[in-house]
């Protein structure tokens, strides 16, 4: 028999009300919300990008977990932690903030339609500061399920960087995969800026070709299990999950219409 899991951390790129109804935001919203029902403990996470109405949607800064920095090459960028609640969910969000990063108004490209050249340290800021406040909650997840481009590089970094941690110690990292994930093209350093402690270049293979493919195949490689979260994804990717060892959960446009897709990704999660 599997051993249930009982905390579940999302990370994620959208959540509908603070973006705008798209399907990865509504997931963002209604997954969490479902999983709950089914008597788990759930945190939820996402950027705090500019577009977000701070005041409209009640944001106010958690200053207990606020004032950590993280360094990426040799610049260090202050960490702002932000809560904000959806009642009717009973869900708290926690927003990943910092004036550099997520202050413009725009989510991953200028008002010219051109991706942000630092896109790929937002995903790097983004992927550490998640991890750095969970530790500060002292809460450990027996799951993190990762959603959209902006969280691929949590799984390298749970199983490099942060492997020794207790708080991650038996953790499983859930991939959900998109078919919006992969068109884009980052700063060619990308590889470089990622590597911290014992994560070196060696550990990320994909990465010397800077795009969301690589990205995408960084995320897979280090998964313990993927869900293939719409359809149209990108072939390769689908033929390197199922090439993996880790179970892949087939894209499902019924279950995902009418909500059944929530008791499979709960079985899912009791599965690894």
């Amino acid at each position: 028999m599997c051993e249930i899991k009982h905390r579940i951390l999302f990370v994620n790129s959208e959540i509908f009300p603070y973006l705008p109804e798209s399907p990865m935001s509504l997931i963002g919203r209604q997954l969490p919300q479902g999983i709950q029902e089914c008597h788990k403990e759930t945190r939820s996470f996402m950027p705090r990008f500019g577009c977000i109405n701070e005041r409209k949607n009640q944001l106010h800064e958690v200053i207990r977990l606020s004032g950590m920095n993280i360094i990426i090459g040799d610049v260090d960028r202050p960490l702002i932690i932000k809560v904000a609640s959806i009642p009717s969910a009973r869900m708290q969000v926690y927003f990943i903030d910092n004036e550099d990063y997520f202050k413009r108004k725009q989510i991953y490209c200028d008002n010219d339609g051109k991706f942000f050249e630092d896109n790929d340290e937002r995903a790097i800021f983004y992927a550490r500061g998640v991890l750095e406040t969970v530790k500060k909650l002292r809460w450990a997840p027996d799951i993190i399920h990762c959603h959209g481009w902006i969280s691929h590089l949590v799984p390298v970094f749970l199983k490099k960087a942060y492997k020794d941690d207790p708080i991650f110690s038996s953790c499983k990292v859930v991939l959900s995969l998109y078919h919006d994930d992969t068109p884009m093209t980052f700063h060619p350093d990308f590889r470089t800026k990622v590597t911290l402690g014992a994560l070196g270049g060696d550990a990320l293979p994909f990465l010397e070709k800077a795009d969301g493919i690589g990205l995408a195949q960084t995320a897979i490689q280090y998964a313990d299990g993927v869900i293939l979260g719409s359809g149209g994804i990108d072939e390769s990717l689908v033929r390197m999950c199922r090439a993996a060892a880790v179970p892949v959960l087939d894209f499902d446009a019924k279950a995902m219409e009418n909500g059944e897709y929530i008791e499979k990704y709960n079985a899912f999660y009791d599965s690894l």
